[in-house]
């Protein structure tokens, strides 16, 4: 019998069953999913040993290297022992969720690491969740064992009682469970340090099945989109049965039930971090299928004779919304390359194309847009990827989805998790009440305190920077949707107004020293701002309309090199999210390449009192 090898020279082009493994990793948020890819990636010397790679090496987008988290899903495929294994490294974020849900779908079993010290987060809970529904076997793999004041053996226990919790099979509670440290480079299957990952691979091999091979017509689910500039939108997926073939002629079965005919130009199979051309995949292995036209995440790849289409890729509905519309600021298009409502609206349908969780509406007016997505940083992440594509627009403050469930009002509600040290426990705990929230759980993990909450969406908008505040920037916040649950009330929301420039002009030195005392500034000396933009925060509450334009009137007896005298402190500098959270229903953000403003909706201030007072008396009718 000839072995693997002599068949693959014979046959060069075709991608053989032969031998593979598909797995994925899933974990919460920093608990060492990316790290651990590239401990696998230099375990199967997939690089040179003098090639400089770096850390994080699959986390190629610029924003996932600034923020150092993933938040699009990616593979890559190595050759360990003659079999070839497609690693897919997923998001921890559960903003990010839906990235999760579908990449599973590719996936014939999942490592699940589990940090040694915070054990199963809420976002363990929810990808986990997912990959038993699918009945994937996990591995547990314990990291971090070499953190001071870890807990293993602790650890290993709530994983288990988090499986008995979601129902798992006698099979998947039967799971093998690794030790060890992705960043010193070893998992051992006892919490003895070896010398390398050599038996978590070989756990791989042993634990995870091979891909079950269905005969028959070819059916292939696109899970995953990517894009190239030579060959254009690349469809990515599993072949679930038969194979496919270069220059197949194929039928696409849409979410709708209609089928288009195409024909499949090229095919790639993953190879290390990149591609290899073939002429024929069989049925287990992902692929790249180049040359098909309006495709979309979750169609199915079919045979032109007789079709047949697989179930429809289902993803949880979004929880929260935000208003995107033009630029409409005195500064608009000094920065940005697309500006027009056609320019936005044709970004944002092309994005909804491969992020499933996302939601686009039209309103009224056309030159904004309603768009849904999992929560603040999903919506952020969006927001900051086109303003670095050269957008400019105008983002309106984040509202939850509220739904009418059997007549009653009904609002999401997250799980909230927080870890911090114990002398600042009461003032987490004060906050979160204040917003409606209400402790589940307490408990300490070593010198830590250890808060779970019940909190309704809202109460999160604004919560994340006056907790860091309040902890001296200690506390570990985590979050995840669990259920509508009857509307809550108000929640108190931004104590303090905000100063609002009345002119357009530059800032000065010598107005901003004369309005120090009344809040603190967003904005130097010498910056351009506009009539209606948000320059301070006020110390009361209320809006104050003032003129930091003011320049310093000279005359014989008044030098102008007094100035110098001036002692102004530093601008607070403040992300996009910060700004999201920061902002009330009558305020937006201007966002453009170069900067982020926050301003009033309406920004002539005779306009915002007329509309005020025919409020005021709606209400009062």
């Amino acid at each position: 019998m000839p072995t693997f090898w002599e068949i693959l020279t014979e046959h060069p082009g075709i991608s053989l069953i032969m031998n593979i493994r598909n797995i994925a990793i899933i974990a919460h948020v920093d608990h060492g999913k990316t790290t651990l890819v590239d401990r696998i990636l230099h375990t199967t010397k997939v690089f040179r040993d003098n090639q400089e790679t770096g850390e994080l090496i699959m986390d190629s987008n610029d924003l996932e290297k600034e923020r150092g988290i993933t938040i699009f899903s990616k593979n890559a495929a190595v050759t360990y022992k003659d079999v070839k294994i497609n690693v897919i490294d997923t998001p921890g974020h559960s903003d990010f969720g839906g990235e999760v849900e579908r990449v599973l779908k590719m996936a014939d079993g999942v490592i699940l690491l589990v940090d040694a010290f915070e054990g199963p987060m809420p976002q363990t809970r929810f990808v986990l969740q997912k990959a038993l529904q699918l009945n994937l076997h996990p591995i547990v793999v314990i990291n971090k064992v070499d953190k001071p004041n870890c807990r293993p053996d602790e650890v290993h226990d709530a994983v288990f009682e988090l499986f008995f919790n979601l129902d798992a099979t006698e099979e998947q509670l039967n799971f093998p469970t690794f030790y060890g440290s992705g960043k010193n480079g070893w998992f051992n299957s006892s919490n003895e340090q070896c010398e390398d990952i050599t038996p978590l691979m070989d756990g791989i091999l042993e634990h995870v099945p091979a891909p079950k091979v269905s005969e028959g017509t070819l059916q292939l689910q696109i899970t995953s989109l990517d894009y190239s500039s030579f060959l254009g939108r690349i469809a990515i997926g599993k072949v679930t049965r038969g194979s496919i073939k270069e220059n197949q002629p194929i039928a696409l079965v849409q979410a709708d039930g209609s089928i288009k005919k195409n024909r499949v130009k090229e095919l790639y199979v993953f190879e290390g971090m990149g591609k290899r051309r073939v002429t024929e995949v069989l049925s287990g292995d992902l692929c790249a299928v180049v040359g098909l036209e309006d495709f979309n995440i979750g169609d199915t790849i079919a045979d032109a004779e007789n079709p047949e289409g697989l179930p429809i890729i289902s993803v949880d509905e979004p929880t929260m919304s935000m208003m995107f519309g033009i630029n409409n600021s005195p500064f608009f298009g000094k920065d940005g390359k697309f500006v027009t409502s056609r320019h936005l609206r044709d970004r944002l349908m092309k994005e909804t194309e491969k992020n499933l969780a996302l939601r686009v509406m039209d309103t009224d007016s056309a030159d904004s847009f309603l768009v849904y997505g999992r929560g603040i940083l999903h919506l952020g992440v969006l927001v900051e990827t086109m303003r670095r594509e050269g957008y400019e627009l105008t983002v309106g403050n984040p509202q939850v989805l509220v739904k009418n469930i059997d007549g009653k009002k009904c609002e999401p509600y997250e799980n909230l998790v927080v870890d911090v040290p114990q002398e600042f426990s009461g003032k987490v705990i004060d906050l979160v009440t204040q917003r409606k929230g209400e402790m589940l759980v307490m408990e300490s993990k070593g010198e830590m305190q250890h808060l779970e909450f019940d909190i309704p969406s809202r109460g999160l908008i604004g919560l994340r920077s006056q907790m860091l505040t309040n902890t001296a920037g200690e506390a570990v916040m985590a979050h995840r949707f669990t259920e509508y649950k009857p509307w809550k009330g108000p929640i108190p929301g931004r104590s303090n107004g905000v100063l609002i420039s009345k002119n357009t002009e530059k800032t000065t030195a010598y107005s901003i020293d004369k309005l120090q005392d009344r809040g603190r500034f967003f904005v130097d000396p010498g910056e351009d701002v506009y009539t209606g933009q948000i320059i301070a925060e006020h110390i009361k509450p209320g809006d104050l309309v003032v003129n930091a334009t003011e320049a310093k009137k000279l005359t014989n007896h008044r030098a102008s090199g007094a100035d110098d005298a001036t002692r102004i402190a530093p601008k607070t500098l403040m992300t996009l999210e910060e700004c999201m959270e920061y902002i009330q229903q009558d305020e937006c953000i201007e966002v453009t390449p170069k900067t982020i403003r926050m301003r009033k909706v309406v920004l002539n201030e005779e306009d915002r009192k007329k509309i005020s007072k025919s409020m005021a008396s709606e209400a009062q009718a």
